[in-house]
């Protein structure tokens, strides 16, 4: 938030008192800061001074140059005196408003918000509105101890200290015994919590899916009786049944820029992207528009790997001297941010380049269990990052595609970093299908005149 933000929201009675004190002492150790803010508050008093009387001035009849005087001289007190008054109500205002506020923004680094009407400053006290968070994982404690971790893109009102409403997006709820009956409200149904922790998501055509982590709660729908549900069960579009293990063409040529390096995309030539998850035996994914990648200890048959091929024949490998690979991040829908540390993946080269998207499977998988392939390259995606883009680039990149005789080179994406428990969140990738986001990219810097 700028300091102009500060001061409106300052005139406008909206900063909580952390937030006033750290103003005051910018204003006085800033003397523009502390110029603006007078001249904000002058405009501000003017303003409240004269509004009632503006619809007359406009239409008065322009007056004597006497007569202006007096009317400046009036305008000055009164001004002045509703700029005491303000400066007076800034002073009293946070703590006659503690009464109204029913949940703290306890944590929001590294947030970006649009359209909220409550504060969205890390440490904010909140009364009733409305949250939109657009990236990043931000946590609300309610005065009634439950708390709530929201994790991007998603819309959650707050309703009171023991109920709020998840518009849309995703979040994982912690609501300990002195929060007992606390409420999340959706499109399609009320979740009441009896001291539990469970996750929950939302989408804007209304459909809801409940996955209870730790304890026990109760959903009511309309026209239904209430279905009680404890640990490890689900409601998924209103059906009650245990948790799955399985988480609830372009045409491109290679692009030259002006630093001399080469973009090859996966929708090149015979460039070709999968994904494969090791409890699939019968679900081929090379026209899905995610590459979905995860790892896990706790269902292993949720453990997924991305596999890219670049037809790099255009290119002399023996004339390579750097490669970046480059991924556009995606929402993959499935599992919560909260239950995923910050992530590492690792790009391994594979030797075997005649996989085929239309038929790969875990089982069929060139190294799927990373026998005899050597990592090549790692990134890293840090919980609740709002990135969009990640690259991996070394040495060994490069030597690994100069070696490759072909014209294709493979490589395999996975996660080395798992997951704090069942339902963790899935990283996906954009594909060379996906409608929107850039392919897979292998840049390669040439040699002068190598191309």
């Amino acid at each position: 938030m700028t300091p102009e933000e500060q001061i409106e929201r300052a005139l406008e009675h909206r900063l909580n008192p952390d937030e006033w004190k750290r103003l005051q002492a910018d204003i006085i150790a800033d003397p523009e800061l502390r110029a603006a803010y007078v001249e904000r508050s002058w405009l501000h008093a003017q303003l409240t001074a004269e509004g009632p009387q503006l619809p007359e001035l406009l239409n008065a009849e322009p007056t004597s140059p006497v007569k202006t005087r007096q009317r400046v001289r009036t305008v000055y007190w009164a001004a002045a005196a509703a700029a005491i008054a303000i400066v007076a109500t800034l002073w009293i205002s946070p703590n006659e408003q503690k009464e109204e506020w029913v949940a703290t923004l306890v944590q929001a680094e590294d947030c970006r918000w649009a359209g909220s009407d409550l504060p969205t400053a890390e440490g904010a006290q909140l009364g009733k509105g409305k949250l939109a968070l657009v990236e990043g994982m931000a946590t609300l404690r309610f005065e009634s101890g439950a708390e709530i971790t929201l994790e991007a893109p998603s819309t959650l009102e707050v309703l009171s200290k023991m109920r709020c409403r998840l518009i849309e997006g995703s979040l994982v709820a912690n609501v300990p015994d002195s929060a007992h009956g606390f409420t999340i409200d959706t499109e399609e149904m009320e979740v009441i919590d009896l001291g539990t922790r469970f996750g929950l998501t939302a989408s804007g055509l209304g459909k809801t899916h409940l996955y209870v982590f730790d304890g026990v709660v109760e959903v009511e729908r309309e026209d239904e009786a209430r279905k009680r549900l404890v640990t490890g069960e689900a409601l998924v579009h209103g059906i009650h049944a245990p948790v799955l293990d399985q988480e609830v063409e372009r045409i491109a040529t290679p692009i030259e820029s002006e630093d001399g390096w080469l973009s090859i995309p996966t929708t090149f030539g015979n460039g070709k992207d999968a994904y494969v998850r090791q409890g699939d035996s019968d679900n081929e994914t090379g026209d899905h528009p995610l590459l979905m990648v995860k790892s896990t200890d706790f269902v292993p048959t949720n453990v997924r790997h991305a596999y890219l091929a670049f037809d790099i024949s255009q290119a002399n490998p023996g004339s390579i001297a750097d490669a970046e690979l480059t991924l556009q991040v995606r929402s993959s829908g499935l599992g919560f941010s909260t239950l995923v540390p910050d992530s590492r993946f690792a790009v391994y080269g594979i030797a075997d380049n005649s996989w085929d998207e239309r038929s790969l499977l875990w089982e069929n998988a060139p190294a799927s269990n990373l026998e005899g392939v050597e990592k090549l390259a790692e990134f890293e995606i840090p919980k609740g990052s709002p990135v969009s883009q990640v690259s991996a680039r070394s040495p060994e990149l490069s030597s690994f595609i100069r070696n490759q005789p072909n014209g294709l080179v493979s490589f395999v994406v996975i996660r080395e970093t798992g997951e704090l428990e069942k339902q963790g969140l899935v990283h996906a990738f954009a594909s060379k299908e996906h409608p929107t986001a850039q392919a897979p990219t292998l840049k390669l810097k040439m040699e002068n005149d190598a191309l």
